[in-house]
């Protein structure tokens, strides 16, 4: 099995258009070691051929053509991609199923209920691409059941509902439903390795963490390095938790993700942050946080990060 990281960076992508953050700034410029990033996603393959796409992000035309195995050119159209999986429905890892229109057969795509309502109603992009190549809804049940997938044989996929929020747009933003986010945990049923994968972690209780100490890579949440970054940045009003998002330092004595990596000690586990936000000071390779991070033995992902399992 073979995980590759095609897009590391939180929604906006590194640097984002708009921003002039000390982090965007200064990559723009040049005046920080930084390497620039696409948005949020993943693509997983057990046999070199077929992938699985997890989230479409408005970046997908770019990573496609920075990951040539994504368009092996068999024939007049083709593509790589035999399907995808979106984790929830933000927009930055469902626009770009836009991007895919042009596919000569119906696109399978799965996911929860609630993902799909909002896919079907506040951003309608399955009645739209209903008027292009069109989409194979495949559910994503929420009973334990696991996926098997005839894009991954030899794969097994186990989704777990997160605690996390609706995006904007959603009808039940307030409301959270069951299946708004999702973990994924990716089997390799030969070699018995697993991946947990989790760009989106608002809260871990101890049925996840448990979880996430059985796994061999851990693919999490590194948004933000403080909950209160984007405030004292004057980008924002909202903290890192009011979006959905375990800030990896700690705050008003709750454990980060920084804490809860540390408590994880199987032996050769890699952990590695994914998902991260214009904003945090862990983009900047030779800075104290990226030293830190190194101390303990956590990654920053990359876009092209590639890990075998």
């Amino acid at each position: 099995m073979k995980i590759k990281v095609l897009g590391s960076s939180a929604g906006g992508g590194f640097p984002q258009w708009n921003c002039n953050c000390p982090r965007c700034d200064g990559v723009r410029r040049g005046t920080i070691k930084a390497s620039r990033r696409t948005q949020s996603s993943i693509a997983v393959t057990s046999n070199g051929d077929d992938w699985l796409l997890v989230n479409a992000s408005p970046d997908v035309l770019a990573q496609i053509a920075a990951n040539p195995e994504l368009q092996p050119a068999r024939q007049i159209r083709d593509t790589g991609i035999a399907a995808v999986l979106t984790i929830d429905a933000q927009i930055d890892h469902v626009t770009g199923l836009l991007m895919l229109r042009e596919r000569s057969t119906p696109l399978p795509l799965y996911t929860t209920d609630a993902v799909w309502q909002d896919l079907c109603t506040g951003f309608p992009i399955g009645p739209i691409l209903s008027h292009y190549c069109g989409i194979e809804h495949r559910r994503i049940a929420l009973d334990g059941t696991p996926l098997a997938l005839d894009a991954l044989p030899g794969v097994q996929i186990d989704a777990l509902p997160l605690t996390s929020k609706a995006p904007p747009y959603s009808p039940h933003r307030q409301s959270p439903e069951r299946g708004d986010n999702l973990g994924l945990v990716l089997t390799n049923r030969a070699t018995g390795k697993r991946a947990f994968y989790a760009p989106g972690l608002g809260e871990i209780d101890g049925a996840l963490l448990d979880v996430m100490r059985s796994v061999d890579l851990l693919l999490v949440d590194g948004t933000m390095w403080t909950h209160d970054e984007m405030i004292r940045l004057g980008l924002s009003k909202h903290t890192a938790m009011d979006m959905g998002h375990l800030p990896q330092c700690s705050t008003g004595g709750e454990d980060g993700m920084l804490d809860i990596l540390d408590s994880i000690v199987r032996a050769g586990v890699r952990k590695v942050l994914v998902h991260i936000n214009n904003t945090n000071p862990i983009l900047v390779e030779d800075g104290p946080e990226r030293r830190a991070l190194d101390a303990r033995g956590i990654e920053v992902a990359y876009d092209g990060m590639t890990f075998e399992l």
